[in-house]
């Protein structure tokens, strides 16, 4: 069946630094578009990266930009997200998705179209 393996969250001051990585199985990974979401308490889940292929073309959450960074390794099934210059707003519980490069478009996100989602991993950003 088909899992995605969220890791990496974890407790950080602001100002500091945390990768996370979505590992993919019992999928054709290439494809599907593996993307990024999160969940803060009290509000409702939002998208915060893509990467799209060919061109390698990233989207990103506009409060995140500059400062988060998605990559694919499609050699080991796995997504990352780099996160640098956390602030405590960034605290969440951090998702990752699959949906079909053919279905999911990354300029309009609608969670609808995700086929899979991962269990979660959650960051807590002190201030």
């Amino acid at each position: 069946q088909v899992q995605l393996v969220e890791s990496g969250g974890g407790l950080v001051q602001a100002g500091g630094s945390l990768r996370l990585s979505c590992a993919a199985s019992g999928l054709t990974f290439s494809s599907y578009a593996v993307d990024w979401f999160r969940q803060a308490p009290g509000k409702e889940r939002e998208f915060v990266a893509a990467i799209r292929w060919p061109g390698n073309r990233l989207y990103y959450l506009d409060s995140v930009k500059g400062r988060f960074t998605i990559s694919r390794d499609n050699g080991k099934n796995t997504v990352y997200l780099q996160m640098n210059s956390l602030k405590p707003e960034d605290t969440a519980v951090y998702y990752c998705a699959a949906g079909r490069i053919s279905k999911v478009t990354a300029t309009l996100v609608r969670e609808r179209e995700y086929d899979y989602w991962g269990q979660g991993t959650q960051v807590t950003v002190s201030s």
